[in-house]
This record gives C-alpha cells, structure tokens and sequence, in this order.
C-alpha cells in the first residue's frame, strides 16, 4: 500500500485513499481457481467498501480484478481493475505483447484484460506469457531486492522479441528499472492506473 499512498500524495494530494486488505481472495483464487462463489464474494466486498456515494474502489489485484469490475453490474463506475489503464496502453504501443507474472494465478486473467482493451481499441494482438519462476519465494520472505531482481533477469533473458512488456503484478514495478538492455518499453500498474483512477473519480 506504501506504494499507492506515495503516488497519491504525488498526484493528488487533496485526496485520501482508504485501503481494504482481503489477502483470503487472492488466496482462494489460487487454491480453487475462479468459481462462481469467489466472483459473488469479491463482488460483495466491493460493493462494501464502496460505502460511500461516489466512491471508486480501485482493485490492485490483477488476479482478482476482473472479478472486481464484475461489481458495475450493480453499481455502474463504482470499480476498476488498477492494470486497465496499463493494458489500454499496450496494445496501442504493439501487437506482440509479453505478459510478465511473479504468480501464476495472474496470467490468465491479464491475458484476458489485454484481449479486451485490444478489442475495444479495434486492434489486433499476440500475448505470449512469462512466469519468473521464483521471484514469489522472495516475495513471500520480504526479500524485495531479491524478489526485483528474479524478475529482471527473467525479463533480459525472455522478453527480446517482445514489442512491449507488461508486468501483471503492481509489485513488481520496480524491475522496469533494472531492465535498461531491453529495447521493447516496459509497463507497470501503479502510476498508470492510478491517474485513470484519478481521471474517472475527476470526470464525475
């Protein structure tokens, strides 16, 4: 959360952001896999939280996000997926896109979100996937250099081909700048979802 808190007080510091942690949904996700019982529960939690009119509850979580949005079903602009903006900005920046995860559980879901902002945008893509095998044990130590660099070197060696590069999880951010042989640019949740988070919250 530190990471959001910080961008916000950067790009908007009139607003205050209220965190709700639901740690048990991402872990069901990866234990069952999406059923129809986790998708009415997420939903449940962000119609919750979202308790305030106006609210916009922005899910970080790309493996849960999708079901997240499921969310403006009920209550139309109450939600949006974090890595939305990120994938809106890919498929403009290429057609060959990799899809780089620390957890398994994320890829199929940001693959899903790539196609959609590809169909939206009118614009024909290939998504190929990349699981940094062993960055997560890092992670889950809060080895958080070790975890960076696990993600790093998976990218130098398997994203040469790529046109751009999106790293499905907001906490792996900071191996972009660990990055700098690879030409193909190399996209991140955090900034961009927020200012169109920030843009839609704005614009009602």
């Amino acid at each position: 959360m530190a990471t959001f808190d910080a961008l916000l007080r950067e790009m908007a510091p009139d607003l205050v952001a209220r965190h709700s942690v639901h740690e048990e949904l991402l872990a069901e996700a990866r234990r069952t896999g999406f059923t129809s019982a986790l998708a009415l529960r997420v939903r449940d939690v962000v119609l919750a939280t979202a308790s305030e009119p106006g609210a916009l509850v922005v899910c970080t979580c790309s493996t849960i996000g999708g079901c997240a949005e499921r969310a403006n079903e009920d209550r139309p602009g109450v939600a949006m997926r974090i890595d939305r903006p990120m994938a809106e900005r890919a498929v403009i920046l290429g057609p060959r896109i990799l899809i780089a995860a620390a957890l398994e559980s994320t890829l199929e879901p940001t693959r899903s979100l790539v196609e959609d902002a590809a169909h939206a945008a009118g614009r024909h893509v290939r998504t190929s996937s990349l699981l940094c095998e062993g960055a997560w044990a890092h992670f889950e130590r809060g080895d958080s250099e070790g975890y960076l660099h696990a993600i790093a070197e998976a990218l130098c060696r398997d994203a040469r081909d790529a046109d751009v590069v999106i790293l499905a999880q907001a906490s792996m951010a900071g191996a972009a700048s660990l990055c700098a042989e690879l030409r193909a640019p190399i996209l991140s949740s955090p900034r961009l979802g927020l200012a169109g988070a920030l843009a839609r919250y704005r614009a009602r």
